[in-house]
């Protein structure tokens, strides 16, 4: 008998407490919107590729990316930012020049960066597309390939004093997507 009170009472208390209405509409407010953050291109090349070239244009290279025109990827992005960093320990003063191409080889958009004779601070710089005071983002959604070309405005024959001396081009991006 008391077994069957217990059950009476706890289904009489849980019928009759204050249950709040669910809103199963909320996953239509639901904004889900991630940073995507990954590497670009990472290109080095030591000083004795720069003496060796015959001309000041020591490295020129294309490489297919198509990362950023993808489907997905340029229909849902809001806005992002390359990061590119260059780091010169050589005894050259240099001019590396990005560009971004879209499928039929047209210049979409170029980032130029002189850099001094080493010793020198790593150059970094950020470029950001999609926000007010950035570039459009037709640019990266547009991009098929990207082109690296390296100028050599030094001498063939100087070596730097530094162990290892040579040139590091690093570039990443992070960008925001709307998944839904």
């Amino acid at each position: 008998m008391k077994k069957l009170f217990f059950i009476f009472f706890v289904s009489f208390f849980v019928l009759s407490s204050c249950v709040e209405e669910q809103n199963f509409d909320q996953f239509d407010d639901l904004e889900i919107i991630p940073t995507i953050e990954a590497s670009i291109l990472y290109v080095e090349s030591p000083e004795s590729m720069i003496n060796d070239a015959t001309g000041a244009v020591w490295y020129i290279q294309t490489f297919n990316f198509d990362a950023f025109n993808e489907n997905f990827f340029a229909e849902n992005v809001l806005d992002g930012v390359i990061i590119y960093e260059l780091e010169n320990t050589t005894s050259k003063e240099l001019e590396i020049i990005f560009e971004y191409l879209d499928e039929a080889g047209n210049v979409l958009d170029t980032e130029t960066f002189n850099i001094d004779p080493a010793p020198t601070a790593v150059l970094r710089r950020e470029t950001n597309y999609g926000t007010p005071t950035g570039r459009s983002l037709d640019i990266p959604r547009n991009t098929s390939q990207i082109r690296v070309n390296a100028i050599n405005f030094g001498d063939t024959i100087s070596t730097s004093s530094l162990q290892d001396p040579k040139i590091v081009f690093r570039s990443s991006g992070k960008f925001r997507v709307q998944l839904k």
